[in-house]
């Protein structure tokens, strides 16, 4: 399934992508995507599409409601640490992102007031199904409700340049772009065989795939679970391939007007325009 939200900033409503490529409404079934309800998606297999009203939303949301936790993995593809000046890891590097960064995928890129450094990342998203405490490596993927597109919008200077942690580089609003949908995974064959994509103006910036992963979604899963639990609606941005504005030579960042599109084989597609905050 692709499951989705739709609706204004506030008040989406659940849905899904149905075969035929119309969005059908959900909110009779559910009250929407979190919680509980991911821990129970099978339930919503036994629905037939054809049954649910058909709607065409002006925005689409972020695909997962009522996230708590939202994770970021860092420099989690070698030839993305090699742009950025960076050694691989040797245990994934763990920071957080703020849930208020979190908004729709075509929700436009808002550039902070005192930002000269706003850069893209394409990153797969891993949202969480079911609580995960101490799992194996081997249970890990048991543990998924689905996958989706995320932009890891980042503030490079804000990131690194200035003291304390990345979060502040990280958690602007609208830095957290997630969806189109959340792809089920039965739908997916192999999370770390996705090819990935991103533009902006129309160039190819980055061009990659989830196979050059350092730590895959399932070690990371288990790794993460050994410090704390991991609950449904939780949200994993595993890390991006290289092509960021801070690796070019000169470095390039966004500017209002910039329009950046981007996405994951399966997963959909993001398109935003950025403007100044």
């Amino acid at each position: 399934m692709k499951l989705l939200r739709y609706g204004p900033q506030g008040q989406e409503k659940p849905g899904l992508l149905a075969a035929d490529g119309t969005i059908r409404d959900l909110s009779s079934h559910i009250a929407d995507l979190s919680g509980d309800i991911l821990t129970k998606l099978d339930t919503l297999k036994a629905i037939d599409p054809a049954t649910l009203p058909v709607v065409q939303p002006d925005r689409l949301g972020a695909c997962v409601a009522g996230t708590g936790k939202f994770i970021c993995i860092g420099l989690n593809y070698a030839d993305h640490a090699a742009e950025s000046g960076a050694t691989v890891p040797p245990e994934p590097i763990i920071f957080m992102k703020a849930t208020s960064a979190i908004c729709g995928p075509n929700d436009p890129i808002l550039i902070p007031r005192t930002s000269q450094k706003t850069d893209w990342e394409v990153e797969l998203g891993v949202v969480i199904g079911k609580p995960a405490k101490y799992v194996t490596e081997a249970e890990a993927l048991n543990h998924v409700a689905g996958y989706c597109v995320i932009n890891d919008v980042s503030e490079r200077a804000f990131q690194t340049e200035r003291s304390g942690q990345w979060t502040k580089g990280k958690s602007c609003d609208n830095f957290g772009q997630t969806g189109p949908w959340m792809v089920t995974p039965d739908e997916v064959a192999d999370p770390q065989n996705l090819p990935m994509w991103l533009t902006v103006n129309g160039q190819t910036m980055q061009n990659g795939s989830t196979r050059t992963m350092v730590y895959g979604v399932a070690h990371i899963i288990a790794y993460l679970s050994q410090f704390f639990t991991l609950h449904p609606g939780d949200i994993i941005s595993t890390g991006t391939p290289p092509g960021v504005g801070m690796g070019m030579k000169p470095p390039r960042y966004l500017k209002a007007g910039d329009v950046v599109e981007l996405g994951i084989e399966g997963l959909g597609t993001q398109k935003q325009t950025c403007l100044q905050d």
